[in-house]
């Protein structure tokens, strides 16, 4: 028995411990808090307080609201609920006040008493600015959802050089007040004319975070990140981010349990547009054979044999790997000696778009087959890039590579050495039986007595030439005056001239994507300005294609010179090879003299 009693009393303490415990757990579980509809405020306008607290109290004392009329309130509203067994409960007490005077007000601690506890709520800044324009309610829904839901765009570099990449962030911070869901749609995408651009999207994994909106505590998501390149310099501007969003914001009515009924209301957002400065690449110190490459690179050259046989086969790539715009870039040429039969190389890409840009490898192989025994070398190459982190451009430079040719015919070509310990081709001197085989061996004799050339038939020419003249000089001045007024023929023929001089200036150009094809395109222009009279405003594509066809040309040359346009737009913005410039620039000779044949 005594052993019994024992028990009991330790399972009492047990208990006991146990109340106490929860008791205080309950106690430091108490949540009282004050809310605002908003910070700042015109003087005209209203703000709603909710002071609102999770367990039923007694004693609740409003602050003095100083700086404040009250024009409606104190209403109370009471939400008691029972979810999974447990209990949730909400007490709120609402004001709508109205400011009395401009500057920094504060909406001071309201206080309650919780199983005999004293809990104040923290006090609340207010700025009260002059009279707006349009006064708001405090309580309207839709300022409400307008107030509380915003699109940021926030950009890694405002200021990037050409070609550096920066990425552009798009957040919708939302505050604790409304609620919204994932049904968003786009209204108006941006489009990025003035960059190459990649998005990486969420994919509808949105994860939510915490953070600061203006000072204010706001939950946030990620809805895209998009990465950028600059394609030009200057101020650049980036088009907004325009989203429909619902948002459920709590309305005026309460359910059975007191609770506030939301309402949803459809707004649209957007990001607002961005200005970007890009910066040109710096003068000073850019190398000879830069190209264009901006980031951070690693450079090889490597040959899979360094010994063969003639007419075998072998392999040789060039490879630039690292983070940046390998997109965009052009690789450095492969030089070899002449007597070794190189062909066109092939180009591969393995690249990765993230938020820190883009990342990866750039190669071109190149397939070479030797003719005739003896060593060749391939002489280093050079590779420059300017990198944003240091400011500063930074070359790197390949190792020579020597093939050795063991097996084959023998050339004339004779492999030396320089004095400096590289090795070239020399061509071996052949002497032959005809060296002397073009010796003059009839001459052209003169008479010594010669006809004197006063009174000559010379002599008369030159006398009377000038006079003969004078008739054909005043009709080529009057064809110049008649073609001075032509106004219409000569803006026609100076844009039939320019427009030859582009085409040749792109020739000379092949090696250079950028100057190439905008030279290309203003000798398209030129030539449509010079054979369908019309100005550069009037070129679209559809005015050209009629145009033509009313000419009587076919279809066939109007779908190339159509094909040549496009190619000068895009090629700008996307990698191009030699081999596609050397095409374009046959294509558009072609077209030009088709069209010219089918003009009428």
């Amino acid at each position: 028995m005594k052993k019994t009693g024992k028990m009991m009393k330790v399972k009492h303490i047990l208990y006991a411990i146990l109340f106490v415990s929860c008791a205080f757990s309950a106690q430091g579980q108490v949540k009282f808090e004050a809310k605002v509809s908003k910070k700042k405020l015109g003087i005209n306008e209203r703000l709603r307080v909710e002071f609102e607290m999770n367990q039923d109290g007694d004693n609740f004392n409003p602050p003095d609201f100083d700086g404040f009329r009250v024009v409606g309130g104190p209403n109370q509203a009471i939400s008691n609920s029972y979810i999974n067994r447990k209990r949730t409960y909400s007490k709120t007490y609402s004001y709508f006040l109205s400011p009395l005077k401009r500057g920094n007000l504060t909406i001071g601690q309201a206080s309650i008493v919780v199983d005999g506890q004293t809990y104040k709520t923290i006090p609340v800044a207010i700025e009260v600015t002059a009279a707006v324009k349009t006064p708001t309610d405090g309580n309207n829904t839709d300022i409400i959802a307008e107030d509380n839901v915003h699109l940021v765009a926030e950009i890694s570099n405002g200021s990037p050089f050409l070609n550096e990449r920066i990425t552009v962030t798009y957040k919708m911070y939302v505050s604790k007040d409304v609620s919204i869901t994932s049904q968003w749609r786009e209204i108006d995408t941006p489009r990025y004319a003035d960059f190459w651009s990649k998005n990486i999207d969420a994919s509808g994994n949105f994860k939510i975070y915490e953070g600061d909106y203006k000072g204010e505590n706001y939950r946030y998501v990620i809805l895209r990140t998009t990465v950028l390149y600059p394609q030009k310099t200057g101020k650049l501007e980036l088009e907004p981010l325009t989203l429909d969003v619902p948002i459920d914001v709590p309305g005026n009515r309460r359910d059975l349990f007191g609770r506030r009924l939301t309402t949803r209301v459809n707004k649209t957002i957007s990001a607002g547009r961005r200005t970007i400065n890009v910066k040109p690449l710096p003068l000073e110190g850019q190398p000879e054979n830069f190209s264009g490459a901006v980031g951070e690179f690693q450079f090889s050259v490597k040959s899979n044999k360094e010994k063969l046989d003639a007419n075998e086969a072998l392999e040789i790539t060039t490879a630039v790997s690292g983070n940046g715009n390998l997109n965009t870039l052009q690789l450095p040429s492969l030089k070899v000696p002449s007597t070794l039969e190189m062909y066109e190389p092939e180009r591969s890409e393995n690249l990765r778009t993230k938020a820190t840009g883009i990342s990866g490898s750039v190669s071109e192989n190149y397939t070479i087959v030797p003719q005739y025994k003896g060593l060749y070398p391939i002489r280093p190459i050079a590779f420059s890039y300017f990198n944003p982190k240091t400011e500063k451009y930074q070359t790197i430079t390949s190792q020579e590579l020597v093939i050795n040719v063991e097996n084959g015919p023998v050339t004339n070509a004779v492999t030396t050495s320089n004095d400096d310990g590289t090795l070239t081709d020399k061509q071996a001197v052949v002497l032959s039986s005809e060296n002397f085989k073009y010796i003059k061996l009839d001459a052209n004799l003169s008479p010594i007595v010669s006809e004197p050339f006063f009174k000559s038939t010379l002599f008369w020419s030159l006398l009377g030439g000038p006079f003969l003249l004078i008739p054909l000089l005043i009709i080529a001045g009057r064809k110049r005056s008649i073609r001075r007024a032509d106004v219409q023929g000569n803006r026609l023929r100076k844009a039939n001239k320019m427009a030859k001089r582009y085409l040749a200036e792109a020739k000379k150009n092949i090696g250079n994507k950028v100057i190439f094809y905008e030279a290309l395109e203003r000798s398209l222009h030129n030539y449509l300005k010079a054979k369908l009279n019309i100005e550069t405003s009037e070129m679209s594509k559809e005015r050209i294609t009629q145009l033509l066809q009313e000419r009587n040309v076919d279809e066939t040359p109007v779908m190339q010179f159509m094909s040549l346009l496009k190619s000068c737009e895009f090629a700008r913005y996307t990698p191009t090879s030699n081999v596609t410039i050397q095409q374009d620039y046959d294509k558009a000779v072609e077209t030009i003299s088709t069209i010219d044949k089918q003009l009428q």
